[in-house]
């Protein structure tokens, strides 16, 4: 029983490293960076109906539009948004991923229809 546990926490453990984010760095750069100021407190209510609700978001897909935002408009595969291109330059590859963990493990509604 107590190898299980431990076997189970380890993998656990692998899936979050796997995962690439650290959810609490993740929380802190988005208290930094203000993102709730646009995107709303809970990041489900965004303070413009054409900016995204950010909550549950998918990770790989947030890692993708920052990355993109950090490029600029200019660059290949780059986006170009004066408030997000200004946000999103100064963030480390790992401060991408952690922002993506963050934001992913928030309750959303984000919703697949088939």
């Amino acid at each position: 029983m107590k190898k299980t546990l431990i076997a189970l926490s380890a993998a656990l453990v692998s899936l979050s490293a796997v995962a690439g984010g650290n959810v609490e760095n993740g929380a802190a750069l988005a208290k930094k960076y203000n993102c709730a100021s646009c995107h709303g407190d809970k990041f489900t209510n965004p303070i413009d109906p054409s900016y995204p609700k950010l909550a549950g978001q998918h990770q790989d897909y947030l890692e993708h539009a920052l990355t993109a935002y950090r490029r600029g408009g200019d660059a290949a595969n780059g986006r170009a948004n004066a408030i997000m291109g200004a946000q999103a330059k100064p963030l480390t590859t790992q401060e991408i991923k952690d922002l993506a963990a963050y934001l992913h493990s928030l309750p959303g509604e984000m919703t697949a229809h088939r």
